[in-house]
């Protein structure tokens, strides 16, 4: 029986009109910025434009102004809108406000929602993801979490220091993440909770010097002193964080394979470019048997990409945790990515190291997702875990 994979022909349609607009409007913009959005200005006006074009927040319901996308279908458009950096912010899908939306959606009261999610994804505010904590905190071990939030009356008091928080400088809110119950590094005791910029105990601290800049808002260090937030302030169930936080990390992990896929194809695009115009040794760069080799390794690592984010996705779209099928998907992709990007910047040369095309931004934008959303690592000894559990299931039987 043949396999269908093509998108449906609303998908299809909304792919066309985001290369396009990609292409003609925001590819433009992000080689005149080196492939940076520092301002205000430089968001509000890719996300009006986006909003013209009718490509804006694919992945939110048309209850708040999206197109209400599935995984797979956001999967070919996120990967049309990933081809240029900025294309993520232009149609608000950009990490973390994508996942935070995602979260809000499944989990937040009506009121909630109203507050936060609205807001958030007409492209209103933005928000941040406060999980991550300085060494020994919560890291690749969420399970360590260090940040403490105890009741008090009428609400809560939250103590914590958390560092690379994505997005958190302009934030309007974040969501906080907060051990409520135990001491010890469990799976239960953990709380979200949604905290306003203008809350005195939540306290920006300093931008993180990093290797990656195209992620808007920066990476912080955030302090959390006595900050006191009401009842109505608790994202979902007391002690159900880390449950939570897998409704939002599983899709989230997907939809930065998507993003960066998308620049993995753009750096492949501008390699064979160049392969088919210089000339070196008698004959077209693409001529070469080396040339050839990195040129179809790249096709490789982007069709076997695109494959196992399909799989992951439609996993997904059937309501399964899909756990091991996103720790592979997320694991290849960041791996596979950089090798694109790193074959076409050499394919490319000197001008691959110029500033002349942005290869080597896009080398050092791509480089961290093999730490981000769990490192490479920590992806394969759960993966291995997975395995060897299910081996000693089947011997039992």
């Amino acid at each position: 029986m043949a396999v269908d994979l093509s998108p449906t022909p609303d998908v299809a349609e909304l792919v066309e009109r985001t290369t396009a607009f990609v292409r003609d409007v925001v590819i433009p913009l992000e080689e005149r910025h080196g492939g940076v959005a520092r301002t205000e200005d430089v968001r509000t006006e890719l996300q009006r434009a986006a909003k013209d074009a009718g490509v804006f927040a694919p992945h939110v319901s048309h209850e708040y102004g999206g197109h209400g996308l599935d995984m797979r279908g956001r999967a070919a458009v996120f990967e049309a809108a990933g081809y240029s950096l900025f294309g993520p912010l232009a149609l608000n899908i950009a990490a973390p406000d994508e996942g935070n939306m995602h979260l809000l959606e499944a989990i937040a009261t009506d009121q909630q929602k109203e507050r936060y999610l609205r807001p958030l994804a007409t492209g209103e505010v933005r928000s941040c993801f406060a999980m991550t904590e300085p060494a020994p905190g919560a890291g690749s071990d969420p399970n360590a979490l260090t940040t403490v939030a105890e009741r008090e009356e009428g609400g809560w008091r939250i103590n914590g220091h958390k560092w690379f928080i994505t997005g958190a400088d302009g934030a309007a809110y974040a969501i906080c993440m907060a051990r409520t119950s135990g001491t010890d590094a469990g799976k239960a005791g953990a709380t979200m909770f949604l905290v306003d910029a203008d809350n005195p105990g939540m306290r920006l601290v300093r931008h993180i010097d990093t290797l990656d800049e195209s992620l808007y808002g920066g990476h912080l260090e955030v302090l959390f002193e006595d900050c006191r937030v009401p009842d109505d302030a608790v994202l979902g169930e007391v002690d159900e964080g880390f449950r939570y936080a897998q409704v939002r990390l599983g899709p989230a992990r997907m939809t930065h394979c998507m993003r960066w896929l998308g620049i993995a194809r753009r750096s492949q695009d501008i390699a064979v470019a160049r392969a088919a115009d210089r000339e070196a040794f008698g004959s077209r760069l693409g001529e070469l048997g080396m040339v050839q080799q990195m040129i179809a390794d790249n096709e490789i690592d982007i069709a076997a990409s695109r494959g196992l984010i399909t799989q992951a996705c439609w996993e997904l779209d059937q309501g399964r945790s899909a756990a091991q099928s996103t720790a592979v998907a997320k694991t290849f992709c960041a791996e596979a990515i950089w090798r694109v990007v790193d074959r076409s910047l050499q394919i490319c040369g000197s001008l691959g190291v110029s500033g002349d095309v942005l290869l080597s931004r896009f080398l050092r934008e791509v480089r961290p997702f093999r730490i981000y959303d769990g490192p490479s690592e920590t992806h394969r000894w759960s993966i291995a875990r997975r395995v060897l559990r299910r081996h000693d299931t089947e011997v039992r039987r």
